[in-house]
């Protein structure tokens, strides 16, 4: 029997923002939107593609992020491991994505990306298939090298080389294009007919990385991903966002190198609080942070009194409408 995943998708509308009772929910049943996973027919939303980080123990893929609007998805960020899985499991398609970002490069975000390309062949697909990622230094290529040496004619997939032309069976091609990730520039040079990117850099110890703005109409949703708020540049990015999605890999009592690269529960939620977000969504979850979430709601509600999302496995969040007062 073939498993319609589209017609399960419209006729199973999932969270919906009623109030505090989807967070109250969502806090409380931290799995309940797990086994459904399908997103509204019609307007903004968010879902996790994976909640975790590059650990075989945690029982996640890691993180990754698809925003889909009116039943399209149309934007994926980063696709580390397991990613392609839950592309899948969503009912997505590649044809609708306007673009795929990267926050950072590495295997934890961009594992499945060979994957994803391969399994698009027959998706249909035509034109150009933007894809951004940060420039490199000498712990990372930027994302151009990335590519070439990962799918390239002398790559590790070279079998998929064809999609950095257009004489492949897929039909399109892929657009790679390199943002900054030093300096104190904000990068916006990428819109479409229903959402706009912009992009800054952010410290993660010494690694090239970028957290990602998305602006649909009047809806902003910011991926932080992983940063150390070393550079205190996140929360002006991300001012007035409906939902800040951030790294939450680091436990409050976390010291040392591992603060150089992700920001502890504290301090994400007075980034939150200065930017003013609507929800705040805790993705990239760790061993580390697991069953830690009592500790890091304590320390975030200090500063950030807003809805707080712990992120699972398939989620999907509606952005919540401008006047609906949120607790």
């Amino acid at each position: 029997m073939t498993f319609d995943v589209r017609a399960r998708r419209r006729a199973n509308r999932q969270l919906r923002w009623v109030g505090g009772l989807v967070a109250s929910l969502a806090m409380a049943f931290p799995a309940a939107a797990q086994d459904e996973g399908y997103c509204g027919d019609e307007g903004v939303w968010l879902q996790i593609l994976g909640s975790g980080g590059s650990e075989l123990t945690d029982q996640r893929s890691a993180a990754s992020y698809l925003v889909w609007i009116d039943d399209t998805a149309r934007l994926m960020v980063d696709a580390g491991s397991g990613s392609a899985l839950r592309f899948d499991e969503t009912g997505a398609d590649m044809a609708g994505l306007d673009a795929i970002v990267f926050t950072r490069l590495g295997a934890a975000t961009t594992a499945d990306l060979p994957a994803l390309l391969e399994g698009s062949v027959d998706a249909g697909r035509k034109g150009l298939l933007p894809v951004f990622g940060p420039s490199g230094n000498d712990l990372r290529p930027a994302i151009g090298d990335f590519v070439e040496r990962l799918i390239g004619a002398n790559g590790a997939y070279s079998e998929l080389a064809s999609f950095l032309t257009f004489r492949n069976a897929a039909g399109y091609k892929l657009s790679v294009r390199e943002v900054a990730a030093t300096g104190q520039r904000r990068w916006s040079r990428y819109s479409s007919d229903v959402l706009k990117l912009s992009a800054i850099p952010v410290h993660y110890g010494g690694i090239p990385a970028l957290a990602w703005r998305v602006e649909i109409g009047e809806y902003v949703i910011v991926f932080a991903g992983s940063f150390s708020n070393q550079r205190d540049r996140v929360a002006n990015f991300a001012k007035g966002a409906d939902a800040l999605v951030v790294s939450h890999a680091a436990p409050e009592a976390a010291r040392g190198e591992l603060r150089e690269y992700h920001a502890i529960p504290s301090q994400l939620g007075r980034v939150a609080a200065r930017a003013e977000a609507r929800i705040l969504v805790l993705g990239n979850r760790t061993s580390r942070t697991l069953g830690r979430e009592s500790q890091s709601r304590e320390a975030i509600e200090q500063h950030f009194t807003g809805p707080l999302v712990f992120a699972n496995e398939l989620e999907c969040w509606g952005l919540p409408d401008k006047e609906d007062e949120l607790p």
